[in-house]
Parts: structure tokens; sequence; C-alpha cells
């Protein structure tokens, strides 16, 4: 399986983005979200492919860019949708089914068909769940930075917390990750990129 190399994927991000503050935004995110999920691969997590995971790491995002208007602005009531608008715009761009689920099963900690059916999600009903070892880590580094304005990190119990208002099984699918993977220096990452953290 061809991966895409960064430069590749740098001119995708262009590409889709709508703005030159929207591929600030998404592509450093993107980008931190790799500085995560390579620190949790040199201390603890189990063997990964870490192109894969980088591929990943950097793509798994590129659905936000659709949902921006004519105007630059995002449509936060939409946000739920970028991961399978990623998934689509990665299938178009004839790159491998591997790499296209990236986006669509990072949400939250998976997001299954009951969550879309009980919420009433604008999502297609089904289950978008990481499976491999390479999309759970990808999923997971992704937890602990926030594209919020102005963009954050957060420590694995400020996501826990976020992530309760979903249910005491969506906690315990977090701290799973958590033992499976580590948990990164946030403090450290906040202060190298010059975001705040949230810790509590």
């Amino acid at each position: 399986m061809r991966l895409p190399t960064v430069e590749e994927i740098r001119a995708l991000h262009l590409k889709y983005a709508p703005t030159p503050e929207a591929f600030d935004l998404v592509h450093t995110h993107c980008e931190i979200v790799w500085s995560i999920a390579r620190e949790l691969i040199a201390r603890s997590a189990p063997p990964v492919d870490a192109d894969l995971v980088r591929t990943g790491c950097l793509l798994h995002d590129i659905g936000v860019y659709r949902l921006y208007d004519s105007e630059g602005r995002l449509d936060h009531r939409q946000y739920i949708r970028h991961g399978v608008l990623g998934h689509e715009i990665l299938r178009a761009e004839n790159l491998p089914e591997r790499v296209c689920r990236f986006c669509s099963c990072h949400t939250g900690v998976g997001l299954t068909k009951h969550d879309i059916l009980a919420q009433g999600l604008p999502v297609p009903p089904g289950d978008y769940l990481a499976e491999t070892a390479e999309e759970r880590l990808v999923m997971y580094a992704d937890k602990f930075h926030s594209k919020s304005n102005p963009p954050r990190f957060l420590s694995a119990s400020a996501y826990a917390r976020f992530v309760e208002r979903f249910g005491g099984e969506k906690v315990a699918a977090f701290w799973a990750l958590r033992e499976e993977f580590g948990e990164p220096d946030v403090t450290a990452l906040a202060a190298r990129f010059g975001h705040r953290l949230t810790e509590r």
C-alpha cells in the first residue's frame, strides 16, 4: 500500500482549505496530533505501523474544510459530519480505504449506530469505530488537542470529564485507550506549541 508523502498531504490540505486561516487551524492541529502519537509510539504504545499512523494523524480532520461557509465561518452544528466528509474526500482522491477510515473512525471514542439514532445525529447510520491499533492510536491522540478558539491541549482528566456527558461507557472506552497507549506529556506539548492547557 502506497501512502501519500508529507508533502502530498500538505498539498491536499491546501487544495481543500477554503481560507488560509482554516488551513492553519486544521493542518496545525493534524501536525500536533502526529506529535502526540509519535511521543506515545516512542514511549509506551504497542507496536504499530508508524508511517500509517503519521498519515492518519495528518489527514484525519481534512473533512472539516467542507463545513466552512462562503464567508469562512465553521458550521459547528454539523461538526459531527466532518469524519464522514473526510472519508468522502480521501476516497475521491483514490486513497486506500485504510487511510480513508482514519477520517470516519476517529470521532469521540467511537460513534455507533445506536449513538447516531438515539441522538438524531446528521450522519448515515452505522458503526464508525476504530478497529486497528493504528486507528485507535490516531483517535486517542486526537483527544488531547482541540481546535477551539484559541486552540488548547487537554489532560486525560479533562477529556474524561468532557466525554462523560455521552455516558459512562464512553469514559470507560477512553480509559481503556489510555491503558493501551499511555499518556502524553501534554504540559510539555502545550509549552512547545504555545497553546493553553485545560487540566481539569
